[in-house]
Formats: C-alpha cells, structure tokens, sequence
C-alpha cells in the first residue's frame, strides 16, 4: 500500500535506475498510447523483481522519487500494486481481494483458522452478493488481523500465486496458524477474509459491474448475508462489514473506516463499562509530533470527576499532512456521536509514551500527556489502550 515515505538516498543499482527512467517517463507521458508503452516495460521488470523478491529495488525506486517526481511515484506505486494484486493465467484474469470486518469488543477479538462449515458459506454469500456470474473463487481458510497480511509487495504477490491457484481448481487455499504472528489485543481492530476471484478475460469480476447493480446495493447486500455468516467468528463483538473489494484499495478503506470506527467504539465501550451517556463524556483532540506530524490522539474524560479514563490514536493515512483539516474530521465524528465537550488543541505535543506499559499518553485540557486510567474498579476488565 502507497505511504508516505520518510527521504532516503542509497546508492542506486542499475536495475533501481531503470525502474526511475522508465516510471520518469510514464509521469512525463500524455497520451494513453504512451502510457501503455511505458506500462508494458515497466510491468515485465517489476514482475521479474517481484518473483525474485527484489524488495529492495523497488522501495529504493519509489523513496527516490517520493517528493521530487509526484507523478513517476504514483504511477510505479499504482503499477506495483496492481501487479503484486492481480495477474493473467491463460485466458483469466486473477484478482486478489479482501473483505475487511470492523471489530469491537471487551474480550478478544479472534483471528485464526476459519472453520469448513462457515468457510463454504462465506463462498456462497460472496458468490451470490459481491461477485459477478461465473467467476471462480479461491478463499484462504484464515481470518487476518493486521499483524498477519502480507509485509513487502513481494510476498502480497507470492499470496496471490498460491490463492490464483486454488481459485482456478475452485479450492480454497490452507494456512497453518502456527506459522502465523500473535495478534496484539485493542478494544477496536480490523479483520480480513482474503481471497482471489477467477474472472474470463474482459468480463465483470465484480457484481457492481452488471446492470442490475451497484456498489450500494452490494454492500447491503453483503452486509445483511454475509454478517450473519461471519458472526460465528466474532463471538462478543459489535462488528461491520465493509465493501470486499481489490486487495490493496480494501485495505486503504479500512484503514480510513477503522479511525472513526475506533472512536464509536470508545465511547460505547465508556458507556457501557461506566454506566454514563455520551454526554457525560469530555474529549481532547491534539496533534502528535515526532519530525512531523505523525497522528492525532484524543482523551476522554469524565465530565463528573475531570478524570482521563481512556484515549484513542487517529493516524494519518497517505496524503494527509498539517494541512489536512483532520482535527475537523475528529471533532465531527465526536460530536455526532454526541460527546458532551470536545476541546481541540492547536499546540504541537511529542509523542509520547508509558515508560512501564508502553501505551500512548493521551491529552489533558491542559495540554499535557498523560496516561489514561479507569476508575479503579473498571480497570482490570480493560485493553490496555485503543487501536
């Protein structure tokens, strides 16, 4: 996925320089005819880096042209996602996608193997609401969390090798959860169901791509059949279905849902462990620095006692800066959800963190970080801190 990428400067290889001329020219290119030209050659060599698992080439390409050739970075980046996503077999078309699942809860949330049962219904929902007539689909038998996706473009393009496979042979793909990472426990966190759909070359992949639908009708859909499918995975958690869509778009929407998500679920989670309204409820929102604005974090305290009970972080996502109006965007969402107060601070705070615990420290009305606590008999019951 296209982040933000601090400058760097290596010494460049000449497979990495050729990748910056050719993507140079893709950026400088005005014509679609061009495009393709400079997109074959580029395809061929970064799908040659991506079986040899050249990882290294092709982030030292892109850090080179992060802030100086806007163009040339979005285009490699754009053409490097598609390719680790999506590849031809024959006279099909393979896609990899994800279906991410918003999750809260005061337990756990799962992740891990999928049983056969729920795993074949899930195919049939996907079939029936998301997916177009005659695809084929591949489904790995894994629920994801974040720590467990893929880590480099090279192995997001090895997943897809191994799911093409099984959805060409209509199976679904096995992974061992003894190979997988732990998952860290927060109070609100995503998970995926991860697949690749077999399409006829030049057909719809997708149902909104047929004339009897749209995206709204498939996401309705899917959420009305398809969460009652899923809800076996997620014992005592509130959840919501997004749109299951391409790999790298699907997870770019989570992480852009996840955030107002998160602050829902703070304030449910006040209210129903501390018996209070959202109007009992106090919030400060600040920016966090290191070298640069790195993320927003929000306290919630108790309008009765003036106590810090809780805190949640808001990232920033690619594209987002201190001229974004995200301080705006939080202050909406807490509001909407009807928070009593809500103090937005304009002063720069570091980023801090629990020397003991290691959990952010969250903004006081005084402009100070400091570590949010339940009231003492809430508090053995609770995450340690938010996602």
């Amino acid at each position: 996925m296209k982040r933000s990428r601090p400058p760097r400067r290596a010494k460049l290889t000449p497979e990495t320089e050729q990748l910056i001329r050719l993507a140079i020219g893709l950026g400088h290119s005005n014509s679609r005819i061009e495009d393709a030209f400079w997109e074959t050659r580029l395809s061929v060599l970064i799908d040659r880096l991506l079986r040899d698992n050249e990882e290294t080439v092709l982030t030292a390409a892109l850090d080179h042209l992060y802030g100086s050739q806007e163009r040339a970075y979005d285009g490699l980046a754009d053409l490097i996602e598609a390719r680790c996503e999506s590849q031809p077999k024959g006279e099909q078309d393979l896609l990899l996608f994800l279906a991410p699942l918003l999750a809260w809860s005061r337990f756990t949330i799962p992740a891990g193997a999928i049983p056969a049962t729920v795993l074949a219904n899930v195919r049939v929902q996907l079939q029936a609401h998301v997916f177009a007539d005659g695809v084929r689909l591949g489904l790995s038998d894994f629920l994801y969390s974040p720590d467990h996706l893929p880590q480099s473009y090279s192995e997001t393009a090895a997943l897809t090798e191994k799911l093409g496979k099984a959805a060409l042979h209509g199976r679904d793909l096995h992974v061992d959860p003894q190979q997988m990472p732990e998952t860290a426990n927060f109070l609100s966190d995503t998970r995926y169901l991860i697949g690749v759909v077999a399409a006829p070359r030049g057909t719809a992949i997708f149902r909104w791509q047929e004339e009897d639908s749209d995206r709204a009708e498939t996401l309705k859909e899917w959420r009305a059949q398809g969460g009652e499918t899923l809800r076996p995975l997620l014992p005592g958690c509130a959840s919501e279905l997004l749109l299951p869509q391409s790999y790298h778009a699907g997870a770019r929407e989570a992480d852009l849902f996840s955030r107002p998500y998160s602050l829902r679920a703070s304030v449910a989670y006040l209210s129903t462990t501390l018996n209070l309204a959202p109007a009992d409820l106090r919030c400060v929102v600040a920016p966090y620095y290191d070298h640069q604005l790195e993320e927003f974090r929000i306290g919630f305290l108790l309008k009765a006692s003036g106590e810090l009970a809780y805190g949640a972080v808001w990232p920033l996502l690619d594209g987002e800066s201190e001229n974004s109006d995200t301080a705006g965007q939080i202050e909406a969402v807490l509001r909407e959800i009807g928070v009593g107060e809500v103090i937005v601070l304009d002063h720069r705070l570091p980023l801090e963190y629990c020397d003991d615990c290691g959990a952010p420290l969250y903004p006081n009305p005084d402009g100070e970080s400091v570590h949010a606590e339940l009231p003492e008999e809430q508090a053995g019951a609770a995450p340690r801190h938010l996602h």
